[in-house]
């Protein structure tokens, strides 16, 4: 093996370690959305209170679990 296909399965290797953690980061968030969601349903809320509220205790959460996965190293 050479050069070249070392750098290449390094890319690919780094490459498929970020993607993974972006769809991770997406499914925290979609879930964040989808329960809010429900829970205005079945509070019957006047608005978007727990989809606002969980989407953002969502996103928090998933930049937490990005942050502490590349300070891992």
């Amino acid at each position: 093996m050479d050069e070249n296909d070392r750098g290449k399965q390094s890319f690919l290797k780094e490459y498929s370690k970020y993607s993974n953690l972006v769809f991770q980061m997406i499914v925290i968030v979609a879930a964040g959305v989808l329960g809010g969601i429900q829970l205005d349903r079945l509070m019957n809320t006047k608005g978007s209170v727990f989809t606002i509220c969980l989407t953002l205790f969502a996103t928090f959460l998933a930049l937490y679990y990005m942050v502490r996965t590349l300070l891992k190293k």
